[in-house]
């Protein structure tokens, strides 16, 4: 059977790989200007305090220093963030957390700018901080900006709750918490950027969204569009901390007011301590199901610390609130997430937005109802899962692409078989395993708000192909999918086209490296300019060839006729024939996703116009003696819409796994304890199960050749199947995060199983 299509749906080599393999790509920390200033930025000690002085006398005294400068050099505007506007790049008048930066030095050398940030001399009057959210609400509490200290509050209701809690057989009411977590990308974050000889700032970044760097540079300098230009530079990674304007604006700053090359890099402790971290939340969530299984209600009540700056809080208490049922059909929710400030580092985007916290209460909650109804946990799911024609919290049809049940029957023999065999293999005594469902779905894009991209292609007259997109490849492989989306149009091999990619001198505004929304969004905007060149081509060919369009084909290089392959055109000959009509070569692409805004008060809309979906089975096995949690395995069943590039999406499910595990196990960032990786635990390669990606194809008719998204959906499912096999295991739940070896410990001894003394007097005999 001739294959359905010629690129996508293969597995081909990345865009890029082989010279990744050479170490060829020019990372930010790579890059060398002649004449290069060296950047440091002073960070304030106090968690919340005026500033009554900044003193740099002594500093600019230092041999190699350059300039120091404040918050009264920057001649723009000076706040930051992508949602709500709140936060300095430089101190204004207090300081609302350790780590905030309170001055910019420029030096000759590191060394010197190292020894005149020791001599800046900062006069603090310090306020009363507060460091939890319950502290920050209090009516007494100390306002962290002057609109108060609650940053957001998203309500979905739908139904009459209490009134169907009256009629719920069970139901269940828990509190769950999770821990702020720091994103340990493999490169910390690092910038550079030159004068060009028009006067124009080029920076280069590190960076998951160049056209909202742009935005704000121009903003912070009080600068014209084409006086800033923003490059990603190879970029090693960011789950979600490169969205935020990390340094981009330091060096702007000083190139503008230098007219000088300078350079900054963190070092990891730096990234630890300036960066935007996960949300740490508290979730208490009561479900109630009918005597037949069918979950009937839901009142869940939310509240995340976003810390001292907004940055994308707005965002996760949004998508908390949309998540909160899990991928279940409740006919009755009553819903409130929050978002707080806090006088602790900054929390903002991290690979989920908010889903993987509230993924941990929903599924934990489930397995909770499955034992009080004495139903199997998965089948309690496959009774409630949304269908096509469901209805979700928000009052959305769902009419297509829902696989969430085809990702659960794909787990079920291997769960069936896990019943049997893997807890029937023989331990030690003080070992116990364990076996855990978690399921999710997650909305692709951002949340009931516009979310376009754009794209354009080109073809020159000898007949090459060029794709021209903002969109931000940081390890994920968009650029291989979007070329594959293109090439998938015209007819021709991926590596045929040429790519402009993240550059906004001559990229357009492909939106954020985020949400898992490229493939799908940008895809779109790819297809759409793709398939009006060759439209173009192909109305050319009619006339050279004398054959109806519809007879017609993209293929090699030529446009053909279907049936006859001898008979055919070059696109050279086709793009010559276009040009010398005035008909244009170069077309753009555009998409913004179908929602409807939410309703404030009742949060009924559309927030997303399609959804990803995943099922994960884990088997792991548990040392009550010391704690230790060895996953052993992990199958993971994920709804991708159309696997563009299979192996892509296998690699993403992995990684997403071995991010779920830390989640689950050991990650916890402590402000003002955890300063560096040997305070961070993070999953080694060691630590990693055996992982079994199952790929389901639910094609979405919005998405490009059916697809949607994998890059978080990769990770969300993780930690509650680990969480629930861990409750398997042990016969007690653990209800904040991380489950570490202190956790699991504790939960073991209240469980009745072995503690250190007994394992002890086991081991002596």
């Amino acid at each position: 059977m001739k294959p359905e299509f010629t690129t996508i749906g293969q597995s081909i080599p990345k865009i890029g790989v082989n010279e990744r393999l050479r170490g060829e790509p020019i990372y930010s920390v790579d890059l060398d200007f002649e004449d290069v200033l060296v950047l440091k930025v002073l960070r304030s000690t106090k968690a919340h305090a005026r500033i009554v002085d900044i003193n740099i006398d002594r500093a600019l005294k230092v041999k190699g220093i350059v300039r120091i400068f404040t918050e009264k050099d920057i001649p723009g505007k000076n706040l930051l963030g992508i949602i709500n506007k709140d936060q300095p790049l430089l101190a204004v008048d207090k300081v609302r957390a350790v780590g905030e930066p309170v001055a910019l030095v420029a030096a000759e050398n590191e060394a010197a700018a190292c020894r005149a940030l020791n001599l800046i001399e900062v006069t603090y009057e310090e306020l009363t901080a507060v460091f939890t959210p319950a502290d920050a609400l209090k009516p007494d509490a100390p306002a962290i900006h002057e609109k108060g200290n609650l940053l957001f509050t998203r309500k979905v209701k739908k139904g009459d709750v209490e009134a169907a809690f009256e009629l719920c057989h069970v139901s269940v009411e828990r509190t769950y918490r999770t821990a702020r977590i720091e994103h340990c990308y493999l490169e910390p974050d690092a910038g550079a950027g030159y004068v060009d000889d028009d006067g124009t700032l080029v920076i280069y970044a590190s960076t998951q969204n160049p056209h909202y760097d742009h935005k704000e540079v121009t903003g912070l300098l009080g600068l014209e569009d084409h006086q800033v230009r923003i490059v990603q530079a190879a970029t090693g990674g960011g789950f979600g901390s490169k969205l935020d304007l990390n340094m981009q604006g330091f060096i702007g700053l000083a190139m503008l007011h230098l007219q000088r090359p300078v350079k900054m890099v963190y070092a990891r402790e730096e990234s630890f301590l300036a960066t935007a971290k996960r949300h740490p939340i508290e979730m208490t969530l009561k479900t109630g199901a009918d005597a037949n299984g069918k979950i009937i209600a839901l009142r869940a009540r939310i509240t995340a610390d976003t810390g001292a700056y907004g940055s994308y809080g707005i965002a996760v208490a949004s998508r908390i609130a949309m998540h909160a049922t899990g991928p279940y059909e409740i006919e009755n929710v009553d819903i409130e997430s929050r978002c707080v400030y806090t006088n602790t580092p900054f929390c903002g985007a991290m690979r989920g937005f908010g889903t993987p916290q509230i993924a941990i209460a929903h599924e934990s909650q489930m397995d909770l109802l499955a034992q009080k109804l004495e139903m199997d946990p998965l089948d309690f799911r496959l009774k409630n899962v949304f269908e096509n024609g469901s209805e979700t919290a928000t009052g959305q049809k769902l009419t297509a692409s829902v696989g969430i049940g085809d990702t659960l029957r794909a787990l079920k023999p291997h769960y069936e078989q896990a019943k049997t065999q893997w807890l029937g293999i023989e331990c030690r005594p003080w070992q116990k395993k364990g076996i855990g469902l978690g399921s999710m779905w997650y909305g692709i894009g951002n949340t009931g708000v516009q979310n376009p991209s754009t794209a354009q292609i080109k073809i020159d007259l000898g007949g090459n192909i060029t794709l021209y997109t903002g969109c931000a490849d940081i390890g994920q492989g968009s650029t291989t999918v979007l070329a594959q989306i293109a090439a998938e149009i015209l007819g021709i091999q991926p590596d045929e086209i040429r790519m402009f990619v993240a550059d906004t001198r001559c990229t357009s505004n492909a939106g954020a490296t985020s949400a898992s929304r490229q493939t799908y969004i940008s895809g779109n905007a790819v297809k759409e300019a793709a398939e009006k060149l060759a439209d173009v081509l192909l109305t050319e060919a009619v006339n050279k060839l004398k054959v109806p369009k519809s007879g017609l084909v993209l293929r090699e290089g030529f446009v053909g006729e279907s049936g006859n392959p001898d008979h055919r055109v070059e696109l050279a000959v086709l793009a010559q024939r276009a040009n010398q009509k005035g008909i244009p070569l170069k077309w753009q692409g555009y998409f913004d996703p179908e929602t409807v805004p939410l309703n404030p008060d009742t949060g009924q809309g559309v927030p997303y116009a399609t959804y990803a979906y995943a099922s994960q089975l884990a088997l792991l096995t548990v040392d009550t003696l010391t704690g230790e949690v060895s996953v052993d395995k992990i199958f993971a069943a994920h709804d991708v819409g159309k696997a563009i590039h299979p192996e892509n999406v296998k690699g993403q499910i992995c990684g997403g796994v071995a991010m779920g595990m830390g989640f689950a196990l050991m990650e916890e960032f402590r402000p003002g304890q955890t300063l560096s990786l040997k305070d961070y635990h993070i999953p080694t390669f060691a630590d990693v199960p055996e992982i079994e990606p199952i790929i389901i194809e639910s094609a979405e008719p919005t998405g490009p050749f059916g697809a949607k998204g994998v890059g978080e959906p990769a990770l969300i499912p993780t930690a509650p199947a680990i969480l629930n096999a861990l409750a398997n295991a042990l016969g007690k739940r653990i209800y904040d995060l991380p489950a570490n070896l202190e956790r699991v410990l504790d939960a073991s001894m209240k469980a009745g199983h072995f503690g250190p003394k007994a394992g002890k007097l086991k081991i002596d005999k």
